[in-house]
């Protein structure tokens, strides 16, 4: 998430809160895409991490965003003093931190992949500019491949020092997940609430299979990690209240209010008052909602609280004014454009997502946690319902390829959104993920080292 949101909307009952959401139905469209996508920045002459204020005399993470800034003339989001993000006033994108130095560029609202396309060539064009003036180099990968947890860097902002205290309390892989995991993933809208309980549904079962073909996380700590995404198996024990599957909205009746509902149900992180975020984590948002919230009291919840904690639940599939889908790893240009593409075909046309549905409706709740499960180890080779995972990639990609198509959203060139899912053919066709692809280079020419995907993986 770019930034925290600021709405001093008063708000008391969980009816405005299931408003707030309804809210994002677009009715009449456009349907736009947002692509969100994370790297790890590192030194090109030792491969260390980069620190926020920088190590032995070259330039870290705050000299790359004033970097950006003067590039882009983008505005500039602090957290007290320091400098954590950019925002784009015209076109709504923006530039964060994630907690341990990755930089990630929350896409503007596009029509198109070929936007996107437009989007990601910019900013990687501009932001490799000013990096290389200081040394550094982006690497896109999953999980960083080389630095523990005790090397990896902190970033300055207070929702991230309330996160790093309160991790370890609900899972063993929290601040893995936060320090050393980067993500793409893509944003898509929803015309309402019938069309959110389809694509929502659609989309959460079919995540584990966007892990698998979007799997590029093989490495941990100088060595394999026995996994092909080891920042989805790192998900499965984080935080289980606010991760996972939701297998309630494939219950009869779901919609926005029961969406709300697990909400309410996940505790919080904090509550920001002004420019001071107030440590809460665990607590019950309901009680804020009524005023009774020991740490705050007599505060009463706005929506602005509310967005916010809508931001700190982290499901496979996440509901906000929009959807959100999680489950990839970082990696190439091409595989960033690859996920926009896969759930743009499959989610905006109407035949394929009822086609999509039909693929997926007779997985029981058993099944799907069954592949979730996985997913992140076996690859293609995962189960479901008697097929294998790369099977129903196959039927999957073929449908949003049918969806891209129909689109028929054509770029200078004359060339469709299909061109975007060659990627994933080519791997399904091959039967091998990214990951074992690096795995078969680890065993091979790389002669047992990680070290040569910082070259062979950089942005």
């Amino acid at each position: 998430m770019a930034r925290d949101v600021s709405d001093t909307t008063p708000v008391s009952s969980p009816r405005e809160l299931t408003a707030w959401l309804e809210a994002g139905c677009k009715p009449q469209g456009p349907f736009l895409l947002g692509t969100e996508h994370e790297k790890f920045p590192f030194y090109l002459d030792d491969l260390s991490p980069v620190p926020y204020e920088g190590a032995r005399g070259r330039g870290g993470i705050k000299a790359l965003l004033d970097g950006v800034q003067a590039a882009t003339g983008w505005e500039p989001i602090t957290d007290g003093a320091a400098l954590i993000g950019l925002f784009d006033p015209k076109a709504g994108g923006a530039i964060s931190l994630e907690p341990g130095g990755q930089f990630e560029l929350s896409g503007a609202p596009l029509e198109d992949v070929h936007g996107t396309r437009d989007e990601l060539q910019a900013h990687m064009t501009v932001a490799n500019a000013v990096a290389q003036r200081h040394g550094v180099g982006f690497l896109g990968l999953g999980m960083s491949p080389l630095w523990r947890l005790d090397e990896t860097p902190r970033m300055p902002k207070s929702r991230y020092r309330i996160m790093t205290d309160y991790m370890p309390k609900v899972g063993s892989r929290g601040l893995d997940m936060m320090y050393r995991t980067s993500t793409v993933q893509v944003n898509v809208d929803f015309r309402s609430e019938a069309d959110m309980v389809r694509k929502l549904r659609v989309s959460i079962a079919l995540q584990p299979i966007a892990t698998i073909l979007f799997a590029n996380s093989p490495f941990a700590d100088g060595r394999l990690n026995g996994r092909q995404s080891e920042r989805s198996e790192i998900w499965r024990d984080t935080d289980n209240q606010r991760a996972g599957m939701l297998p309630f909205v494939f219950e009869e009746g779901f919609g926005f209010e029961r969406y709300v509902d697990y909400a309410l149900r996940t505790p919080m992180y904090f509550v920001k008052r002004g420019e001071t975020y107030h440590d809460v984590a665990g607590a019950d948002f309901r009680h804020l909602l009524e005023g009774r919230l020991d740490a705050l009291p007599g505060q009463r919840a706005t929506m602005s609280d509310w967005a916010n904690h809508l931001s700190t639940i982290f499901p496979e599939v996440r509901l906000k004014r929009y959807m959100e889908m999680r489950g990839a790893d970082s990696g190439s240009q091409a595989h960033i454009l690859a996920l926009s593409a896969f759930f743009v075909g499959l989610l905006y046309d109407e035949d394929c997502l009822a086609a999509a549905w039909d693929l997926v409706k007779g997985w029981s709740a058993h099944e799907r946690q069954r592949l979730r499960d996985e997913a992140p180890t076996r690859g293609f080779d995962a189960q479901i319902a008697g097929r294998s995972a790369r099977d129903v990639a196959a039927d999957a990609l073929a449908l949003s390829r049918a969806g891209l198509r129909k689109r028929a959203r054509r770029d200078a060139t004359g060339a469709d959104e299909t061109i975007y899912l060659d990627l994933l053919d080519e791997r399904v066709a091959r039967g091998r993920t990214a990951a074992q692809e690096l795995i078969a280079l680890f065993e091979g020419p790389w002669k047992g080292s990680v070290r040569p995907a910082f070259e062979a993986c950089r942005l």
